[in-house]
C-alpha cells in the first residue's frame, strides 16, 4: 500500500468533506475526524463528491449496501506494534479489554440488521481473536503502506482470516502518523495481498491526541476514554464495510459509525462498561447505544 497523499495545497473546498480518502494505490480508506476537526485543513484526498460538514454526522439518511461482503463471523486480531508496547500497559488493556467485551452484547449487535453478499452479521461472544506485541522497530510516522504491511505480518502471523478477520494495527506511544491528532483519530482499509484481501485498522496511539480523540469525553479523567471510543467506531465500520465503500454507507459516504460520531458518548453496559458512541440504526432510523 502507497502512503496517503499529500494535498496540503487544497483550495478551501476542503471545508467540505467526505469521510472517504484515497490511497496512492488506488485503495479507499474510511477516516474517522478528530472531535475538533473543521476541515479547514486536509492531508487526504476525498474519493466521493464532497458535502458539508454539518451532514456528515447528522444525516437522517439510512445506510443503502453498495453490493460487497460484509464480516458474517466478526473475528477481532490486534497487532501492537513496537518495542514500547507491554501488556501492564493502559492502552494496552484498555482497547483488549474493550475488544473482549463487546462479544454477545447490545452495542455491536446493532451491526447484526445488515447483510451482504456473504451472509449477515452475526454477534459471537467471544470476538477478540489474538493480541500479539511485535517489539520490532517502528518509523516515527508510519505511512499508510508500512502500516498496510504490517497488517499484512500480522495476518500472516495470526494466520489469514478472509473477510471475517479485522487486523488492528494499533501503534505505540510516539509513531503518530501524519494526519493523526490533528485531522483524524483511526481509519480502516483493505488492501489485496498474495493470502487475500486483507481487512485492517490504523490505530495510532490514541492517548498521545489527548481531547482531540476523547480523553476525558466521558469520565473524569478518562485517559483511557478514547480507546474504546475510536476502537470501537472502527471495529463496527468493518465489520460493516470492511472492503470499503463496498459494503454499507450513505448517500455521502458515511459509514455506520460515522453518522453518530463524538455524539451522545456514555460509558455502555451495552458494550461491557467501556465508553463508546452510538451506531447508525437502520431499523430505528437513527444513532443508537443498543439494537436493533
Amino acid at each position: 500500500m502507497q502512503s496517503v497523499p499529500n494535498t496540503s495545497n487544497l483550495s478551501p473546498m476542503s471545508l467540505i468533506q467526505t469521510h472517504t480518502m484515497a490511497l496512492e494505490n488506488g485503495g479507499t480508506a474510511h477516516v474517522m475526524f478528530t472531535r475538533d476537526y473543521t476541515g479547514t485543513s486536509a492531508t487526504f484526498t476525498p474519493v466521493v463528491s464532497r458535502v458539508p460538514l454539518s451532514t456528515r454526522a447528522s444525516s437522517g439518511s439510512n445506510l443503502v449496501w453498495n453490493g460487497g461482503p460484509v464480516q458474517t463471523t466478526p473475528k477481532i486480531y490486534v497487532v501492537f506494534w513496537g518495542p514500547k508496547w507491554t501488556t501492564s500497559d493502559g492502552e494496552y488493556k484498555a482497547l483488549t479489554g474493550f475488544f473482549t467485551a463487546i462479544g454477545g452484547k447490545g452495542w455491536i449487535n446493532i451491526d447484526t440488521q445488515y447483510s451482504g453478499s456473504n451472509g449477515t452479521i452475526t454477534n459471537p461472544s467471544s470476538q477478540l481473536a489474538g493480541t500479539w506485541i511485535d517489539s520490532s522497530s517502528i518509523p516515527s510516522k508510519p505511512s499508510s503502506s508500512q502500516v498496510g504491511a504490517e497488517a499484512q505480518k500480522a495476518a500472516q502471523h495470526f494466520g489469514y482470516g478472509g473477510v471475517n478477520a479485522n487486523y488492528v494495527v494499533a501503534l505505540q506511544t510516539g509513531s503518530d502518523p501524519s494526519g493523526f491528532i490533528h485531522q483524524w483519530c483511526a481509519w480502516h482499509s483493505s488492501e489485496s495481498e498474495s493470502e487475500g484481501i486483507v481487512s485492517f485498522t490504523n490505530l495510532p496511539y490514541q492517548s498521545d491526541a489527548r481531547a482531540s480523540c476523547g480523553e476525558g469525553s466521558v469520565n473524569n479523567p478518562g485517559t483511557y476514554d478514547g480507546v474504546s471510543i475510536v476502537g470501537g467506531h472502527e471495529e463496527a465500520e468493518t465489520q460493516t464495510d470492511p472492503q470499503p465503500s463496498s459494503g454499507w454507507t450513505d448517500s455521502t459516504g458515511s459509514e455506520i459509525g460515522d453518522k453518530c460520531a463524538w455524539q451522545n458518548l456514555i460509558d455502555n453496559s451495552a458494550a461491557g462498561g467501556y465508553p463508546t458512541q452510538p451506531l447508525w440504526d437502520n431499523k430505528a432510523g437513527g444513532c443508537r447505544q443498543s439494537g436493533p
